[in-house]
């Protein structure tokens, strides 16, 4: 019986642990818009604050919160010392909607291309829309989902993050 305890005990734990997300940035290789491998872990090393949305073609509320961001960019760069980065999750069969969706929206933003959805899963990542905040190389903010105002949550992050 107590091994039985013991052995429970160390299952719960391990799944506890593995359900908790890593603040590291993932050793991941992701795209850049003209074809180019780059390896996410290079946005922990700017020196500047990285704000990071996960979005989709596909994805109403996504398209929405990057419309909103990319308004905000300019502000917050100046404020705030930091910079944005898009990336797509679209899959083999949307990936060729990106450049020209991007192209049409006129954003000042970076996009990358997480085709295959490899750094969505090591980031623990289920759905988009969903954003994260880097500071120094480690993940600072996590958040799911997407309603008008939400940017007002993480602007607020911002402030907090840099004492501004």
């Amino acid at each position: 019986m107590r091994k039985l305890l013991v052995l429970l005990l160390s299952a719960f734990l391990f799944t506890q642990a593995t359900l908790i997300p890593n603040n590291d940035l993932p050793n991941v290789t992701v795209k850049t818009m003209d074809g180019k491998s780059l390896n996410f872990q290079t946005y922990g090393k700017t020196g500047r604050i990285v704000v990071v949305s996960f979005w989709a073609t596909w994805c109403g509320p996504c398209k929405k919160e990057l419309v909103k961001l990319n308004k905000l960019l300019p502000e917050w760069k100046t404020k705030y010392n930091m910079e944005l980065v898009a990336v797509s999750v679209d899959d083999s069969k949307t990936a060729a909607k990106v450049k020209p969706y991007v192209a049409g929206q006129n954003w000042k933003c970076e996009v990358v291309l997480d085709q295959n959805s490899d750094l969505k899963r090591a980031l623990g990542i289920a759905n988009v829309p969903f954003s994260i905040i880097i500071k120094d190389g480690k993940i600072v903010y996590r958040h799911d989902g997407y309603v008008d105002g939400a940017e007002n949550e993480m602007e607020a992050k911002l402030k907090e993050i840099t004492g501004k």
